[in-house]
């Protein structure tokens, strides 16, 4: 018998994309690899490119202090660089693009 966890569903908004996210990865490598582009630069919760808002879900961190402000956690800002998913997510990243796919 397996300890594997299986994956969580991501629903990316507006976009109205969903990925599966397994706990082996981080929500933006996840999304890499389900052929999504999500904003992002340094990959390591410092630079905040990939900042954005968890609608509904639960996430827990790679690293011990992500470079969310406290007022910023309470409005629901995450940084899916550092993130993994810990329940099914809605993530709003207004420049989510899929790639391969010419914008409309």
């Amino acid at each position: 018998m397996s300890d594997t966890k299986p994956p969580f569903s991501v629903l990316v908004e507006p976009l109205g994309h969903t990925f599966e996210a397994p706990d082996s990865l981080t929500v933006l490598e996840a999304a890499g690899f389900a052929n999504l582009r999500l904003p992002r630069s340094c990959r390591n919760g410092t630079c905040r490119t990939c900042l954005c808002r968890l609608v509904s879900g639960a996430v827990s961190y790679t690293i011990e202090w992500p470079g969310v402000s406290r007022e910023e956690k309470a409005e629901g800002f995450i940084l899916p660089c550092v993130a993994i998913a810990e329940s099914d997510l809605v993530i709003e990243v207004p420049d989510a693009l899929e790639i391969g796919v010419s914008p409309r």
